[in-house]
């Protein structure tokens, strides 16, 4: 084969970068009620969504004295989960603790 037979079978690659796209995060917020107790909300956010005890006692706090509290930001899916676990869990244990995701 000659040089320019082989000169036309060479390819060249061209080297893309992707870019990631992050999905969106979304916040997920505990609302305040006259009904839930202070231990239940802590032993949420502790069980839930891994805080510790001081952590967890400092976000109760601020659910009761500012009407809401953030858990946490994460991606939809798990966000969607949490909310439900949230509210699964508080509807077995007789309190109406609520919890929201909006978009961060």
């Amino acid at each position: 084969m000659s040089e320019a037979g082989i000169e036309n079978q060479t390819k060249t690659t061209k080297k893309t970068k992707d870019k990631v796209i992050e999905p969106p995060l979304y916040k997920v917020i505990l609302l305040n009620d006259d009904y839930t107790t202070f231990d239940f909300v802590v032993s949420i956010l502790t069980g839930f969504f891994g805080k510790s005890v001081p952590e967890a006692i400092q976000i109760t706090n601020d659910v009761h004295r500012k009407g809401s509290g953030l858990c946490g930001v994460f991606p939809r899916d798990i966000a969607e989960t949490k909310v439900d676990l949230v509210a699964r869990s508080s509807k077995h244990a007789g309190f109406p603790l609520r919890c929201t995701m909006e978009q961060a």
